[in-house]
């Protein structure tokens, strides 16, 4: 997937409003912690995460995914009838049978001729909701379009704390729901168009994806539940990735050096760190998210990116590299230079 006539025109993030910290988790389970026997400070101390940003329980995907996509829109003065193509991206979406990006196309007034759809691959799915954007542009059958995200993890959080409350709840339930507690919520949007060559575009060049799908039952979940084999999954996962990064030193012609910056899927400290180690990446390249904002899914990475476009540092002529990854298992890396 290499494009020589896809742009960024933009990108805006929304923040939860509502900050929970590990402490504040762990004081609601600290009748479950005492009985199993876990020391407080776990959920800190194997993360790093210090907090997570929460929506209200009843935000609907859809909302948020238009709050990112109207601030998006305004930042880029782009007419929203312009848009051929909206795909929605997120874990969560709105109940019932009907597409969430139908919903996010009626609730921002697009045109008739702008095709929606869903996109799901776990956390992977807003880099290949970029890439299947960026395929219509660059195949001309459009010239501009939205990809959006809103994860809403919150009531899946508050359910999964009382489950582990319950009496009988036991220390092999308490593991594989571990990774539910490390979740946060946001919302982003990006807008892609046809590049015209003309200076300080920001380029999408696109990149390489690999699977490992021998390991796709690591990570299962309902709108209420989480259940994760958080070891296998942490191992096979950098294992794919360190694949992926091979592929794309081939066919990208990657140099650790020759990237300014690295935009990676964040699920917490070990995670972060054991992947740049076996990458090779300096850490001070990696904007960090998960300290102040957990593991957001597939809304982690363009919020991320989004969080170091507001923060004014990127240069021009910057070459950004975006790794994601998405149980299943699924891994991209892809390229955008500033």
């Amino acid at each position: 997937m290499r494009y020589s006539k896809v742009k960024m025109l933009g990108i805006s993030h929304i923040d939860a409003p509502e900050r929970v910290s590990s402490e504040d988790i762990e004081s609601r389970l600290a009748p479950a912690l005492r009985r199993m026997g876990i020391p407080r400070g776990i959920l800190k101390k194997l993360t790093g995460i210090e907090s997570r940003q929460m929506f209200d329980p009843s935000l609907l995907p859809s909302d948020g995914a238009v709050r990112a996509a109207e601030k998006a829109i305004a930042a880029t003065g782009i007419d929203r009838s312009e848009l051929g193509v909206i795909v929605n991206t997120s874990v969560c979406r709105d109940p019932g049978e009907t597409t969430t990006a139908g919903v996010v196309h009626q609730k921002l007034g697009l045109a008739e001729d702008c095709m929606s759809f869903d996109v799901g691959n776990a956390c992977l799915g807003f880099m290949n909701g970029m890439d299947l954007v960026a395929t219509m542009i660059e195949q001309q059958r459009t010239d501009h379009g939205i990809v959006v995200a809103c994860e809403n993890t919150h009531f899946a959080m508050l359910e999964t704390i009382k489950r582990l409350l319950e009496p009988r709840t036991t220390w092999t339930a308490f593991r594989d729901n571990f990774a539910t507690l490390t979740l946060g919520c946001g919302a982003v949007a990006m807008i892609l168009s046809r590049a015209t060559g003309a200076a300080k575009e920001h380029r999408y060049l696109g990149g390489v994806t690999m699977a490992a799908t021998e390991h796709c039952k690591l990570c299962t979940a309902q709108v209420d539940q989480m259940i994760t084999n958080t070891k296998k999954l942490f191992h096979h996962g950098l294992e794919l990735g360190l694949k992926t990064w091979e592929r794309a030193r081939e066919v990208l012609n990657w140099q650790i050096e020759d990237l300014d910056q690295f935009i990676i899927h964040q699920v917490g400290k070990a995670h972060t760190e054991k992947f740049a180690r076996t990458l090779g990446v300096p850490l001070s390249k990696i904007f960090r998210l998960y300290p102040d904002h957990g593991n957001i899914g597939p809304a982690g990475v363009p919020i991320a990116f989004s969080k170091l476009v507001a923060s004014g540092t990127l240069k021009e002529g910057d070459r950004i590299a975006f790794m994601g990854i998405g149980s299943g298992i699924n891994c991209s890396m892809a390229e955008l230079v500033w």
